[in-house]
Formats: C-alpha cells, sequence, structure tokens
C-alpha cells in the first residue's frame, strides 16, 4: 500500500478536524504542517503527530517529499494558496468555499489542469452516508418527482469586526461560510436553477449576515435557501416531492439524519454517526484518485465546483453582496 505524505495549510479548527480523519486511514502519513506563525505550527504538528513543521507556507511547499496540501485558510486566500501549493508541484485539497469567485476558480483549475496535478474542493456533504441514503431514496423513485427543496444553515456568532465570518476582506458574510451548504444541497438534488431572485441584509463591517434565495427551474421545480448570523435554526434540507418528503439533517456535531415521509405511511428514520465526523473519505477519495492516476474526483468534479463558484456568483449578484477589489 503507497502511503502519501500529508501536509496542513494553515492549521485552525477544520484542520484539527480534518486531521482527526486522516489518522484514520493507512495509507495517509502525518508529514507537515505550514503556518504563517512557527509556534502555532509546531503546536500543531506536535499535538496531531505530524513529522515537520514550518513557519511559512512557502517552506511547506518547498519540502520536496510533501505530496498532498490540504489548505483551510480564510475563503479570501484559498486561491493564492492553492496556486503557491500547484506550482510547487503538490496535489490539492482545498477547503470550500473554493474561492471568492469564478474567474480565481477557473485559474486554479486551469493551473492543475497545466500540471497535471489533483485538485478537488472540500465538500464534505457529497461522501456522507446520509447524502448517500438521500440520494438512494430519490434515485428509487419511490417518492417520484421532487417539486421544492428548502435548505438551511444558522447560527449566532459572536460579534467580531475581525473575525473570517464578518471581515469582508476575508470573504466575510454567511453565504460562502454556511449558506453554500443548502447551495450543494439544491445543486445536488434538483441541479443548476435558471433564475436567481435573493435579498441580504449587512452587518456594520457591510459583509451579509443573513440571506435569503429563491431558485427558480424551467419545469416548474423550485427551492430556496436561507443562512444567517442572526438566527439559530440549525442545519437541514427538506425535499419535497410528488409521493412524499425527505429530511435531511445534521448537527453541529455532525451526527447525522434522514427521515422518509411518504403520504400514508409511517415515517422511516435512518441515523449515522461516522466517525471523526466523516472527514476521512475526502482525504480517501483524493488518495484513491492519485493511486488511480485520475486528477480530479469523479465523486467532486472540477465541473461541480465550477457549477458551484457560478451560483455563489449569481447569488451575490442578486443580492447586492461585492467584495471589494474582488468583483
Amino acid at each position: 500500500m503507497k502511503k502519501f505524505k500529508w501536509g496542513i495549510l494553515a492549521p485552525g479548527k477544520m484542520s484539527a478536524k480534518f486531521t482527526k480523519g486522516l489518522k484514520l486511514l493507512e495509507n495517509a502519513e502525518l508529514y507537515a504542517v505550514g503556518s504563517r506563525d512557527l509556534h502555532r505550527a509546531k503546536q500543531f504538528a506536535e499535538e496531531y503527530g505530524f513529522k515537520k513543521y514550518y513557519g511559512s507556507y512557502e517552506e511547506l511547499v518547498s519540502d520536496p517529499d510533501l505530496e498532498v496540501v490540504y489548505i483551510a485558510s480564510p475563503h479570501s486566500h484559498h486561491h493564492d494558496h492553492t496556486l503557491l501549493c500547484l506550482r510547487n508541484g503538490k496535489h490539492v485539497i482545498c477547503e470550500k468555499a473554493f474561492a471568492i469567485n469564478t474567474v480565481e476558480v477557473k485559474e486554479m483549475i486551469s493551473e492543475a489542469k497545466k500540471r497535471n496535478l489533483f485538485l478537488m474542493e472540500a465538500l464534505w456533504p457529497p461522501f456522507q452516508p446520509f447524502y448517500k441514503k438521500a440520494a438512494e431514496i430519490l434515485k428509487s423513485g419511490i417518492t417520484g418527482k421532487i417539486h421544492y427543496l428548502h435548505g438551511h444553515f444558522s447560527f449566532i456568532p459572536p460579534y467580531d469586526p475581525n473575525d473570517r465570518k464578518f471581515n469582508l476582506a476575508l470573504g466575510g458574510g454567511s453565504l460562502l461560510d454556511i449558506g453554500i451548504y443548502p447551495v450543494i444541497d439544491a445543486l445536488t438534488f434538483i441541479g443548476v436553477p435558471d433564475e436567481i431572485k435573493a435579498t441580504a441584509t449587512f452587518a456594520g463591517t457591510g459583509s451579509e449576515e443573513s440571506l435569503s434565495v429563491i431558485f427558480g427551474y424551467n419545469d416548474n421545480r423550485m427551492a430556496t435557501i436561507y443562512s444567517s448570523f442572526r438566527t439559530d435554526t440549525g442545519i437541514g434540507c427538506e425535499i419535497l416531492c410528488e409521493k412524499g418528503n425527505i429530511t435531511v439533517s445534521r448537527g453541529r456535531d455532525m451526527n447525522q439524519g434522514v427521515i422518509l415521509s411518504l403520504h400514508g405511511r409511517e415515517k422511516q428514520e435512518f441515523i449515522f454517526t461516522p466517525e471523526a465526523m466523516g472527514y476521512h473519505w475526502e482525504a480517501e477519495e483524493v488518495m484513491k484518485c492519485l493511486v488511480e492516476g485520475r486528477t480530479e474526483s469523479p465523486v467532486v468534479p472540477l465541473s461541480f465546483s465550477l457549477d458551484l463558484i457560478n451560483t455563489l456568483d449569481r447569488i451575490r449578484q442578486a443580492a447586492g453582496i461585492v467584495f471589494p477589489g474582488r468583483d
């Protein structure tokens, strides 16, 4: 079994979750950590068992033995950090949102293809058992056609103008942080919308803090998206169909549930509690693709990431959400 040497670019909460997943995989070697703060890199490396640590991202990607990098910096830096890794010959899995806009994502994809390197957006849902179960139910035809989908994700964080959730310079706002999940739901289960309407409210920093979106489709299906840092709805998605409904949900601890409610029948509930919050499946997919000689994942193809970022751009345009200097 080939073991791949993994690196973490920007250690933090997401990197910690991803690393716990990596530790479950026999073919993943915890190799190196890179941070702009050497002490932070050292601390993270020692806590999770990485062999090396570096006080800059440039030093990290210059390590000739490093093979794959997981990027967990703020949205605003994904484009630059992905290009840095690719231009130093490293395969990349980069956290969502892939970048700030479509132009940046296209450049990232072009660079990866030019260098024949693997690139994938770290989208959590497609690898999870609750998502697969919902897809399986829909594919079976038992619910009939989808008429309407409503996806929502909101919670109330402390207001800090410098925090990435509220700082425009870091891609702040609920859309790229949490609204992206119900957008993924709509694209996965219904597809790219033909029409988008949206409205937003804004924090004192100018970042969007609450967002309501309507997706229209030419075949009369609809979807609505809600994300906010002002309310606490939790995380979920309701799919209303001809013969019944499907509700998919997860808690902040990532416990996953699917409820199938067919008209005239008792509800069926499916509960899933994967190890390490299921993050290991993303890393597993990366290494599986590398072994097979693939430069992109069939589970999260680059075409899906392009559809996703283009849809996010359309939502921002409809809602008046602007990232100064990036639009």
